[in-house]
């Protein structure tokens, strides 16, 4: 029973930007951009096909400068945002726009040919800009965060010292700053990144700075929790598990990633130590919660199972066992296997490492799950190389059986 071999992708130049499609619960779609400092910078919209194990592209320009994040709408496959860096005025400028992916009966005179290597840009169509999300007097902005599992109607923007709530009305194309609150503490502390709750009715959010993760109430923007000193160095990603509403994941340059109960902050639940240089990205498993995924600068991409902090902690839920089934019909070659695994695999997953991916020869500044597909995930590093990857046949199914 082997495992599918990972499908890497190219880009033309540097990257670090990479998200799944939140809106997206049926094609496995990732959407990339690009950082470079000489040529037009591009949105790439991937399409995974699971039969042919194959990426099919379509390009986008972005002309506005450097994409340092991108964040899709949870209420329409079609909207996202980019902060991307920009000069003006030769200062460098840190800006974010809300944007609408074109359809192909909107343009389609401009429409790509996805075969071929000619130029990318030759290709790309032109995205539709709705609305900024700036305001100069409260700094530039570094991260977008979207209200989960809504209508894509709230948004946060966080500069380096300021959280700001926007209200967006897609159909106006505007969006209006409803609140804002200012980050404040010794040393004019500055945001890092940051992280809406999916849990307690979508009113809490946390963010990083330095090496201090907050928790705010953005019905009174006031800080609900602090934990100082979170890592030994400065924080980079946070993520909240989707299924255990008071758990939080973090990571940092100090080459951790670290889970916390938000209720009792004076030490975390779990430290992983697995990585040898700066963790960019901490991601839960939006269906597996037990799963978790970090990218490092050490060119790694780490699967870990948390199982006891997490909400399946004997390894599998009910519901999925009916993709046995599925799974049996669709490889039926493997049908001894699987009797073999169910037979074997009565005992909970081990914690700890369960895969390590090596594809990348660059920093992996970034690894999103796919929000179709539970058992699949793709990676980015700085050289413009994306990696879609699986879990490990033999770690699913002892997860599902």
């Amino acid at each position: 029973m082997e495992d599918d071999a990972p499908v890497i992708y190219g880009l033309e130049f540097q990257s670090r930007a990479l998200t799944s499609l939140a809106a997206e619960t049926d094609a496995i779609q990732f959407l990339v951009g690009t950082q470079s400092l000489k040529n037009d910078n591009q949105v790439h919209l991937l399409d995974f096909d699971e039969d042919n194990n194959s990426l099919n592209k379509t390009v986008f320009r972005h002309r506005e400068g450097e994409i340092w994040q991108l964040s899709t709408s949870p209420g329409d496959t079609q909207i996202f945002t980019s902060v991307y860096s920009k000069i003006f005025d030769n200062k460098t400028q840190h800006s974010a726009t809300v944007w609408r992916l074109p359809e192909p009966e909107d343009d389609s005179a401009n429409e790509p040919e996805i075969q071929g290597d000619d130029d990318n840009l030759a290709q790309a169509w032109t995205l539709e800009p709705l609305c900024q999300l700036e305001n100069r007097d409260l700094g530039d902005v570094i991260s977008v965060l979207w209200e989960p599992q809504s209508d894509g109607s709230r948004l946060i923007s966080l500069t380096g010292t300021h959280i700001l709530m926007w209200d967006l009305n897609v159909s106006d194309a505007e969006a209006k700053l409803t609140s804002s609150v200012a980050l404040e503490g010794k040393g004019h502390p500055r945001f890092t990144t940051g992280r809406w709750n999916p849990h307690h009715n979508n009113t809490q959010i946390a963010t990083a700075n330095d090496s201090s993760i907050r928790g705010w109430d953005i019905r009174t923007m006031k800080e609900a929790y602090k934990i100082e000193n979170a890592h030994s160095q400065l924080v980079r990603d946070l993520d909240f598990n989707p299924n255990k509403q008071y758990y939080l994941a973090s990571c940092g340059d100090d080459c951790k990633a670290r889970f916390w109960d938000i209720r009792n902050t004076t030490s975390a639940v779990m430290t992983l130590s697995d990585h040898s240089h700066w963790i960019w990205s901490v991601r839960y498993n939006q269906f597996h919660d037990q799963l978790v995924l970090t990218s490092s600068s050490d060119s790694r991409v780490i699967l870990t199972n948390a199982s006891s902090i997490s909400s399946e902690p004997c390894g599998q839920l009910d519901d999925d066992r009916d993709s046995i089934d599925e799974e049996r019909e669709e490889n039926s070659d493997d049908g001894d296997d699987l009797d073999d695994l169910e037979d074997r695999n009565k005992e909970p997953l081990k914690e700890g490492v369960l895969a390590t991916y090596e594809e990348h020869e660059d920093s992996v500044y970034a690894g999103e799950w796919s929000t179709a597909d539970p058992w699949l995930f793709a990676s980015l590093s700085y050289d413009g190389r994306l990696v879609i990857n699986r879990v490990p046949r033999a770690v699913k199914y002892q997860i599902l059986l």
